[in-house]
């Protein structure tokens, strides 16, 4: 077998974008987003899923190395990030990364095995990795994110929500309509910042808001957009909301002065007459 040709024929494969000739060229392939090797009709569902998520995607392989039973092609993608990948909503971002494909011969047929950067390539869309301990029985772990308004106010009203995704396509998703929703929002006069945390398979939300009449404003055409999204185009598994209202709260500062502890909520002032200034909530 001339393995310099089966890696010509590979490489073309790529650069056509021909998914059925990808999975022609070779018996079986592995990448880092493939849980095991796949070749065939499941190596042709692969490479349709990366054209779904890369529908430009452009390869540039080197010339292979030739090292008898083994060929190495490295290359250097760019393309455009066009549907979720790896829980990163298509944006429209310019994703680049290089890495090397590895071809071997055993038992007569070739094998392929991808090697890439996946946090190189997350980087070159703007996202930062954090990794994130094993679930525990008693505890699991999540990320959030935080939208300010820099109004010091304390909020007299809170909405909690939580929307339950089936997946790392469908969670995405429900993170373009949170951003366009709190978008809308930063418009309000009455919205003092919100809060949005993800564990598992469930997304949270904790809005701030001066005084219950302000939560009206929840209600814009992008909310809309999104409850159309689960009522009628099946848009996530559950949904919970609700609105909250202030029965008590205590508020205490220290003063950067004289440390002493001062009753902030009370509009109390230090031994050494000053006032210690909040932060926002968010």
């Amino acid at each position: 077998m001339d393995l310099i040709e089966t890696a010509a024929r590979w490489a073309a494969a790529w650069r056509e974008r021909d998914a059925a000739a990808v999975a022609a060229a070779v018996a079986e392939f592995a990448d880092p987003d493939t849980p095991e090797p796949v070749g065939g009709a499941d190596l042709v569902a692969h490479v349709e899923a990366v054209l779904t998520r890369f529908p430009d995607l452009a390869l540039d392989f080197a010339p292979p190395a030739d090292a008898g039973d083994t060929a190495v092609l490295t290359w250097t993608l760019a393309a455009t990030h066009r549907a979720p990948y790896l829980g990163m909503p298509g944006t429209g971002g310019a994703a680049a990364v290089v890495g090397a494909d590895v071809l071997t011969v055993v038992d007569g047929a070739v094998r392929v095995r991808r090697h890439f950067d996946r946090v190189a390539l997350a980087a070159s869309l703007g996202h930062t990795s954090r990794f994130l301990p094993a679930r525990e029985d008693m505890q699991e772990y999540g990320v959030s994110a935080r939208t300010a308004t820099g109004r010091p106010d304390y909020p007299r009203v809170l909405t909690f929500t939580y929307l339950d995704f089936r997946d790392d396509v469908e969670g995405p998703e429900v993170d373009l309509l949170s951003t366009e929703v709190v978008k809308s929002l930063r418009a309000s006069q009455g919205f003092l910042g919100v809060g949005t945390f993800e564990i598992g398979a469930r997304k949270y939300t904790l809005t701030a808001f001066d005084r219950p009449e302000s939560v009206r404003a929840v209600h814009a055409r992008p909310h809309q957009r999104a409850m159309r999204k689960f009522f009628r185009s099946g848009l996530c598994t559950g949904a919970y909301t609700s609105v909250w209202t202030l029965e008590r709260e205590s508020f205490f500062l220290r003063c950067p002065d004289c440390q002493e502890v001062v009753d902030a909520g009370a509009g109390k002032t230090c031994a050494c007459g000053t006032t210690p200034t909040p932060d926002p909530l968010f």
